[in-house]
């Protein structure tokens, strides 16, 4: 189904989905957006919900399957107000997850459990939202990929990651809260500002009356950006993006900087689960 606003879509009893998981992908260009939807329906999301351009196509396969709303993802605040909107119109309860185009979600054992699994895991655990980290991908050649995005040659930073206090409004540190950084926005940070150098994303999340994301990519609920819970740790995972790699080379500001993102610590990208876990790029918690 497609619509040509937001608005049209919540005013559709049959479009607006009545049981997750749900995925959200905002379109902001035309690269891997196929890919992505793909990837996201094999992980076991029930519905998926596309914000692109109307320019854009899709094939036919998708457009049988996903949700499309007419969309400029490029305005200003153009993600919280989809992912809110979705949120007002859909039932209390129901677990959601939002990304770009060219950015993949992966979980613990993912190759063999659902993202539904996981989730119903996750909801025994007493949790309302989990942490995701976005792990910067890149081509390895820019030469061939000017636009640093190739899935047969994708490579990821295999450290370089770590994590600071999270302030309060008075300049206490937040009860297990944390600000990650690391990956493409830490090594070329002279190029990124300040407020997007975070790689944390509570990007998956139980829908309640109310609940706001935030520019921050954090909700109005401080439960919800917690990495765990007060007894013990929790799963979280992992959102592979070529989204910032994509950026920093396009912008004529940084394009001619950047030769190569290959450093000493680049890896292979292995699209598997288990160098994930075996970096400490995610957790599986008490999930085995």
């Amino acid at each position: 189904m497609q619509f040509d606003s937001l608005t049209a879509f919540a005013k559709s009893d049959e479009a607006v989905p009545k049981k997750g998981p749900v995925a959200i992908v905002l379109v902001e260009d035309d690269v891997e957006v196929a890919t992505t939807l793909r990837h996201h329906q094999q992980a076991g999301f029930r519905h998926l919900i596309a914000f692109m351009p109307p320019e854009f196509e899709l094939p036919r396969d998708l457009t049988d399957t996903v949700t499309r709303i007419d969309y400029d993802a490029t305005v200003e605040g153009a993600l919280e107000s989809a992912v809110n909107g979705v949120i007002a119109v859909v039932p209390a309860g129901t677990w959601m997850f939002y990304c770009y185009n060219a950015e993949y979600l992966f979980h613990p054992f993912c190759e063999t459990r659902t993202v539904g699994e996981m989730l119903a895991f996750h909801t025994e655990e007493r949790r309302d939202a989990m942490l995701t980290y976005v792990i910067d991908l890149y081509a390895d050649d820019l030469w061939e990929c000017p636009d640093a995005v190739s899935l047969d040659r994708a490579h990821l930073d295999r450290s370089g990651y770590y994590a600071l206090a999270r302030p309060d409004a008075h300049g206490h540190p937040k009860e297990r809260q944390l600000d990650f950084f690391g990956g493409l926005r830490w090594r070329y940070e002279e190029h990124v500002p300040t407020a997007r150098r975070k790689i944390d994303r509570i990007a998956l999340f139980k829908t309640k009356p109310g609940l706001k994301l935030r520019p921050d990519h954090t909700f109005d609920d401080e439960e919800y950006n917690t990495f765990a819970c007060e007894w013990h740790h929790n799963i979280t995972a992992a959102i592979c993006s070529f989204r910032t790699a994509k950026a920093l080379k396009l912008n004529p500001g940084s394009t001619f900087d950047i030769e190569t993102f290959k450093w000493h610590n680049s890896a292979p990208f292995e699209w598997h689960s288990r160098q994930l876990l075996d970096l400490g790029l995610m957790e599986p918690g008490q999930w085995f």
